[in-house]
């Protein structure tokens, strides 16, 4: 007891310079305390989101995105998004006023813009939605709502106030397109009407 007695009554007659370096000191370690607690908390909550999110997840925005696929040195498209976002972890870009060509054997078969589009790596399909405007290599052209194209082989689906014209010969409307791959054959669906233009008429 005499010894605490005695370290007090020390403590409490230390000048001020002493005064000040002990202070000094305690507030340094509690900073310590401060921090490690601190790096803890951030830590812990930066791992949850690792966990939450994914670790290799990631978003990518950019402005003038040029998306390009090419099979055995032949262009097979190419899509130009004025804005646009990646996400690696779905291999999906969201496009913003999209242009873009189709190509088959070599030459420009189908030119394309649209306000929206997407396009799915891991499918390798392009979407087309809001205001599509399409006009194919023998001059048929094709608004709709949206647009799907899953590759080269595959039929071409337009869907969503349907319009296709097709220079002076043939106007349609419908619900939805049906384009077959090699662009020659339309199947409409849903609510269509079909003018065909005669020479004289």
């Amino acid at each position: 007891m005499s010894i605490l007695r005695k370290l007090f009554k020390k403590t409490f007659n230390m000048d001020k310079k002493k005064w000040f370096y002990l202070g000094l000191v305690l507030l340094c370690f509690l900073v310590m305390i401060w921090a490690f607690i601190s790096a803890e908390i951030l830590t812990t909550n930066f791992s949850r989101a690792q966990i939450k999110t994914g670790v290799n997840s990631q978003n990518v925005d950019a402005i003038g995105i040029i998306i390009t696929e090419t099979k055995q040195g032949n262009k097979h498209f190419e899509i130009f998004g004025e804005t646009g976002n990646y996400n690696n972890d779905r291999s999906v870009a969201i496009l913003n006023n999209v242009i873009g060509n189709l190509y088959k054997d070599g030459e420009v078969s189908m030119s394309f813009q649209s306000s929206k589009g997407a396009y799915d790596e891991k499918n390798g399909t392009i979407t087309l939605y809001e205001n599509t405007f399409i006009v194919l290599k023998n001059g048929t052209s094709l608004e709709a709502n949206k647009l799907t194209w899953q590759g080269s082989d595959e039929d071409i689906i337009a869907e969503g106030n349907v319009r296709i014209k097709k220079d002076s010969e043939m106007f349609a409307i419908a619900d939805k397109c049906v384009i077959d791959p090699q662009y020659e054959r339309f199947k409409i669906i849903g609510n269509s009407q079909t003018k065909i233009y005669s020479e004289n008429n």
